[in-house]
Parts: structure tokens; C-alpha cells; sequence
């Protein structure tokens, strides 16, 4: 989408002078902006979030980030863009969390939406917040060459600070900001040479470390309005249950109950505090209305998916004829792969904090879906999308979570603060027991492949059937993403397998009339589950050509080669050609995966060592990723990181079961992410690359586990085929 550079604070900054703010326009904004700059008079000019980038007198460079912190690096890799072309100097830049307004802060990927998520943070801001930088660079240059008398071409500017070689003048940003405000807005700026980039590309700390370490770092759980109500929900235990009675009159009677209310979603119980409305919401006496409630298990949906797998699905690609070729093979395989629900579990539950008056909503929220939730909101209370204001908080983790089509429990919220009629405002806080078993989750599938190879061991036919609920269908995205009934997310990485098969057909069987159960995307979407039957079965092709894993996978990667290029540094920096160095006990393996998603490329390579007793260690991970362009080096390899712990954890043991429709996992306990003991050594290998970035957030998850049960089928001989493994090599 094109996007012109406009000063929106020149008029006010003109009636009180104070900085240089600049925004981005899309087209049509105009009114918009016009209206913001009516909001920043005088002093307020300065510190009005209305723009990408403002330059204080004071010196502050402040880059208004139009994504999510959610503990991915978003902030810092933002305002690297931007003082990488301003020439600022790191330590003088700050950033904030930008309002909801589609109009300047939305995803360019998405269109006019504003949100965070499908790693598209960095992809989407590249180019124009280093033009946000760039020009705001040519206008303080411009206000010292008018300032000085000298030509503009004569200036240099480094570390925020523009100077006259010939003149031994020298001025701050904060000096030239009230100049620079008055200058007309280049309408075409120099962007970097890649060459010349002294930020990007290099060690830069993040800009949120402080402050979270510190506890300075404001979260929802943080915020403290007056007379401010805490509520809890009591939710139904089986989805689509309802209230059918509810005894009140315990929960009352616990000193600092303020209010007990029915709401749609379950029975509301608000208090001064947290604990207080627990203890409330815990002495209610509720009879659940089941009629209506999905009473099934884990085992009879997985049944009836295989009854459907044996059907045929919708195609969602077809290259030859995969029916016929399957049949005229040297060799078939055949193999059924099968995937639990997963939560998302991030470490700091889900909370919201709202108030409503005469002027419209207002709220506080790890905010990843802007745009969804102002226009919800809007329609529940009858306002404008303008009039409900977001204020986008720190987030401590999501994976997905707080990026909901439905507003689940943002409208909540909305829910308690109507039914008290708005008399004060309220902080939501669900519990992790609350989130994961009332929650949303990764839905459940299953994949049946089968295969044909040639006398020469080569897949001459691919058939796949995936099986499962559609996270889209029903949702605003449904339009733009199920095609002829096709739910992309469902099929990404399986519809767009690279490997050179020339019989190759992808089917789906989509679920979601069928169960109940709610779904939503989870960190990588669908490569979770894809890839990792992809590439556990390419293995069990690769084995019974009597080929090894990685030169099979090489063979037939010849029209993609970002993919063998990652899959190549990932094998030379983990000593493939050499053998594994035995173990002390137990038997060693290793394994290895390639997979793309979000335009990422990352190649895994997992050793491992397997106890006698079936027990084994994750001893090593080998990683390279190609994602364009490394904004920032050290982001990169800590997203790496994190997603191969959070994929780790969910291959190990990540599974939410349910019996009688009722979620039997309910916290870290029954449900466990990763201990710090658990974790192997990894090592993160980057591409070096001119192209643009892509993201980075969820591409490091998709191949661990395959890369992992590969291993553990070197070491064991033992295939595994569901997901989380668990006890399964003690069996």
C-alpha cells in the first residue's frame, strides 16, 4: 500500500513550538490526521501519540510503535528502522505504544487492519519506517542549512547530532526540532544503502530490558484507575454450556464483594481485588445448563477424524496424478500422524482493563488485534470506533492468544462494565486455569500420508489428508481466507510442500460444524502440526530408500533454494558428515527438519541421547534461518531460541485432553512448558542476505519436533507418529 510522509504537528507546532512530529499517510487519512493534529496543541504537541516519529526539544527521539511488545523484540526492532535513517543516536531514542487508528498504524500486510501477529511486525515496517526516519533526517538537516546559511549537502549527521565541518557548527536534534517542525516534508527521501546501515545488522540492547527488569515496565495487571472494580468469571465447564441457577447469596456474604452479576460468558464476581473476587467467584453455588454443551473426548474426536481420513477431502493442491502414481511405485508407505489440542499458556494471563462514560470506551490491554477489538467494542456499546480509545500495554506473552477474531475476553470485560452500568471501571483478570480450560486452543488433527517410490528410492507420490477444525471459518477473515471451502491455515506447509514430487495431491476434511471446541491460531498457525508430519514422514521415505536424511531432502530441493541453503548450514554447523560421538549410556541420534513459514526459512538439527530405560536428553539444536535481512542479530537468535523451547515443550508433553467435554489440564502442572533443565544448547546460525526481512517470532517453532522424533528414531529405531510424545519410547 503507498504511503506519503506528512508533518501532522507543523500547524499546532507553528501556534507553540515545541518538536517535530511525522506520520505516515495512507491514502483517504487525510481528515483523520487533520483531526489528530487538532488534538495536540501547544505543549501536548510534543508528547500527543499521533505519528511514527516525534523529536522533542529535549533531545527524545520517540518512535510511536504500531505493534505489540509481547516479549518478541517488536519495539526495539521498530525503532532501529527508524534511527537507522535518522542517524540518531541509540540511547536518545524511546519508544511507545501507538492508539488504535487503522487509518495511520495498520499492518500493511493485512490491509486496513491494525494488529500484530503472523510475524509481520519487521516485514511489514521495513521500508516505511526507515522513510518515516529518513524524512524526519532531511527536514532537521534542512532546518540547520537554513538556520547556518550553508548548503544542506555540506551537513553531516551521526548519533543525533548534525554538524558543518566547514563552519565547526554543531547542533542536537532537540535544538533543530522546533526548526525542523516548520520545514516542508521532502516528498521523496534517500533510503539507505544496506552498506551503509550502522544500526541494523548489528548488536543494538533492546529498548524494553530496562524497564522489565526493573519493574518499571507497565502491564495490564498493573494499572490502577480509581474505584476500579477486579472481576472474575465462574465460566461454564463444557463449551456451550449455559447458567441455568445460580445461588448468590455465599459469594455475597464475602467481605469485599462488591457485585455478583450474570453475563453471557458465565456468572461475574467483582471486588476491590483480585483475591476477593476469587474467593467470591469460589462460593457460588451454579447449575450449569448442559443441554446445549459438547460432551465429547479427545479419543472419540480423533476416532471420527480417522473415519474421515479414510474419505476423501477437498483438494487443496494437485500436481500429476497422486491415485494413479500410487500405484505403479517400487515401494508405498503409508503413515497416520496425529496432533492434540495445545494452549497457548502464556506467563501472564489474560486481563483487560475498561471504563465507559459519556465520551466514549476506554481500555488497557496487551492490545494485539486493534482494529477487532475497537470495532467490537464499538458495535457492543453503540459508539463510534473512534470513541473507543486502546491503550496498548506491554504483553507478557501471547503465542496468538490476544489476537482473537472474537474479542473473547475483551468483550467480557465489556459485558461486566455494562451489566454495572459503567458505574466503575473494570480490570478483567482470568486465571491460567481459566484461560485453559474456558480458553481457546490449537485445534486437533490428523494427517494420513501415503507415498510411492521408485526403483531408485525416490518419491514418485505424495497424498496427504489433513483432517480438522477451521480456525477462520466463522470469523471476519473468513471471506479472504477459506477458498472454496479451503481453510489456508489449515494447509500452509502441506499445500506448499517444496520437495520435487510430481504426483502430489493435499486434501482437507474441515471439522468445525462438528465440535464445539474453540479454536484459534497458535504460534506458527498451521506449520505446527504440517511440517512436522512433512518431515517425520520425508524421513520414513528417506529411510526406506536407504538414504540419508539430509541428502535425500538436498535432492529434492533444486527449485528452492533458500530452503537447501538453511537446510545445508544447519547440517555443515552440526558435523553431519561426521559421526555423533558416542554416548556415556544410552544411544545416541540425530535428526534433522526444514520448513518455511512466514516467509522464514529455518533448518533444525537435534542430537539427542536415550537412556536403556526409554527416558532421553535433548542435548543439542543446530539452527539457521534465513529471514532476510537480521534487523537485529541478537532478536533473531533469541526468537530462534524461544521457539524451539516453546515448540520443545509442546512436542515433549503439551496436550489438552478432554473427557465428558470437560478440559482435564488446568495449569503448568498438568500442562508444562519447558523447564530450564530441559533445555539443550542451541546454536543459531543466520543467513547473511540483502532481501527484506521477514519475521521471526514463530518460524523457529515448526521444525523442532519433527527434527526431534528423527532423532529419537535414529537413536531407537522407534517411530513416533503422535504428538507429545511423552512415555511413548518407555512403552
Amino acid at each position: 500500500m503507498k504511503t506519503r510522509i506528512e508533518n501532522v504537528s507543523r500547524r499546532d507546532f507553528l501556534k507553540a513550538g515545541a518538536g517535530l512530529t511525522l506520520g505516515l499517510v495512507l491514502p483517504g487519512a487525510g481528515s483523520a490526521l487533520a483531526a489528530a493534529a487538532k488534538e495536540t496543541h501547544g505543549d501536548e504537541a510534543a508528547f500527543a501519540p499521533n505519528a511514527f516519529v516525534r523529536i522533542g526539544s529535549d533531545n527524545r527521539v520517540t518512535v510511536v510503535a504500531k505493534h505489540l511488545e509481547m516479549g518478541q523484540g517488536t519495539y526495539t526492532g521498530l525503532a532501529t528502522l527508524v534511527a537507522e535513517e535518522l542517524d540518531a543516536d541509540w540511547a536518545q531514542v524511546v519508544v511507545e505504544g501507538a492508539p488504535a487508528d487503522a487509518k495511520r498504524y495498520n499492518n500493511l500486510l493485512w490491509g486496513p487492519s491494525q494488529g500484530t501477529g503472523g510475524s509481520t511486525a519487521i516485514a511489514n515496517s521495513f521500508e516505511q519506517l526507515r522513510q518515516a526516519g529518513a524524512s524526519a533526517r532531511a527536514m532537521v538537516v534542512q532546518a540547520a542549512a537554513a538556520r547556518w546559511k550553508v548548503p544542506a549537502g555540506e551537513l553531516r549527521v551521526k548519533a543525533g547530532v548534525v554538524s558543518h565541518a566547514k563552519s565547526g557548527r554543531k547542533a542536537s536534534f532537540g535544538e533543530l526540532a522546533e526548526a525542523a517542525a516548520k520545514q516542508p516534508v521532502p516528498q521523496e527521501v534517500r533510503l539507505k544503502d544496506p552498506k551503509e546501515f550502522t544500526l541494523i545488522g548489528r548488536h543494538v540492547p533492546r529498548k524494553d530490558s530496562v524497564d522489565k527488569t526493573t519493574g518499571r515496565a507497565q502491564f495490564t495487571q498493573d494499572v490502577k484507575l480509581p474505584g476500579m472494580l477486579v472481576a472474575v468469571v465462574a465460566h461454564p465447564p463444557r463449551f456451550g454450556a449455559t447458567v441455568r441457577t445460580v445461588d448468590e447469596r455465599a459469594a455475597r456474604a464475602v467481605p469485599g464483594v462488591v457485585r455478583v452479576t450474570r453475563i453471557p460468558q458465565g456468572v461475574a464476581v467483582l471486588a476491590h481485588d483480585y483475591w476477593t473476587a476469587k474467593k467470591g467467584r469460589d462460593a457460588l453455588q451454579i447449575e450449569w445448563d448442559d443441554s446445549a454443551a459438547y460432551r465429547g473426548s479427545s479419543e472419540q474426536i480423533l476416532a471420527d477424524y480417522r473415519k474421515l481420513a479414510a474419505t476423501p477431502g477437498l483438494v487443496a493442491r494437485r500436481d500429476g496424478d497422486a491415485d494413479k502414481a500410487l500405484g505403479e511405485g517400487a515401494k508405498a508407505l503409508e503413515a497416520e500422524y496425529a496432533f492434540p489440542y495445545l494452549a497457548h499458556a502464556p506467563m501472564e494471563p489474560l486481563n483487560c482493563v475498561m471504563r465507559v462514560d459519556a465520551q466514549g470506551c476506554e481500555v488497557w490491554n496487551g492490545e494485539q488485534f486493534q482494529t477487532g477489538d475497537q470495532y467490537t467494542l464499538a458495535a457492543f456499546f453503540g459508539l463510534k470506533p473512534e470513541q473507543v480509545k486502546l491503550n496498548m500495554l506491554y504483553a507478557g506473552g501471547s503465542f496468538g492468544r490476544r489476537a482473537n477474531p472474537a474479542a473473547d475476553y475483551v468483550l467480557e470485560t465489556a459485558h461486566i462494565v455494562k451489566a454495572i452500568r459503567g458505574e466503575a471501571p473494570v480490570k478483567l483478570v482470568w486465571s491460567r486455569e481459566d484461560d485453559m480450560r474456558a480458553g481457546y486452543y490449537r485445534p486437533l488433527y490428523l494427517h494420513r500420508l501415503r507415498a510411492a517410490l521408485d526403483a531408485q528410492g525416490k518419491p514418485l507420490a505424495w497424498a496427504q489428508r489433513v483432517v480438522g477444525q477451521s480456525i477462520i471459518a466463522g470469523t471476519p477473515f473468513e471471506s479472504a481466507m477459506v477458498k472454496d471451502g479451503i481453510d489456508g491455515t489449515s494447509v500452509e506447509g502441506a499445500a506448499n510442500l517444496p520437495y520435487a514430487i510430481p504426483n502430489l495431491q493435499v486434501e482437507l476434511h474441515t471439522t468445525s460444524k462438528d465440535v464445539k471446541v474453540p479454536v484459534l491460531w497458535w504460534r506458527s498457525v498451521g506449520s505446527t502440526h504440517t511440517a512436522f508430519a512433512a518431515e517425520v514422514f520425508l524421513d520414513e521415505l528417506a529411510t526406506a530408500a536407504g538414504a540419508d536424511p539430509v541428502a535425500y531432502r538436498q535432492a529434492l530441493l533444486g527449485a528452492h533454494p533458500r530452503h537447501a541453503g538453511v537446510l545445508k548450514l544447519a547440517a555443515d554447523k552440526a558435523g553431519w558428515s561426521k559421526p555423533l560421538a558416542p554416548a556415556k549410556a544410552g544411544k545416541r541420534g540425530r535428526g534433522v527438519a526444514v520448513h518455511e513459514s512466514f516467509n522464514t526459512y529455518v533448518a533444525q538439527v537435534v542430537e539427542v541421547t536415550v537412556a536403556d530405560d526409554g527416558s532421553f536428553k535433548v542435548d543439542r539444536v543446530v539452527c539457521a534461518v534465513d529471514c532476510g535481512i537480521a534487523v537485529n542479530p541478537d532478536v533473531v537468535r533469541a526468537q530462534m531460541e524461544g521457539g524451539i523451547g516453546f515448540g520443545l515443550a509442546a512436542a515433549l508433553s503439551g496436550a489438552i485432553t478432554l473427557r465428558d467435554g470437560v478440559v482435564e489440564q488446568s495449569n503448568f502442572h498438568d500442562y508444562p512448558i519447558l523447564r530450564i533443565d530441559q533445555m539443550p544448547a542451541v546454536e543459531v546460525h543466520i543467513v547473511p542476505s540483502a532481501a527484506k526481512p521477514t519475521g521471526v517470532g514463530e518460524p523457529g517453532v515448526p521444525p523442532i519436533a519433527p527434527a526431534l522424533v528423527n532423532a529419537l528414531y535414529a537413536a531407537t529405531g522407534k517411530r513416533i507418529r503422535t504428538l507429545p510424545i511423552g512415555e511413548q519410547l518407555k512403552a
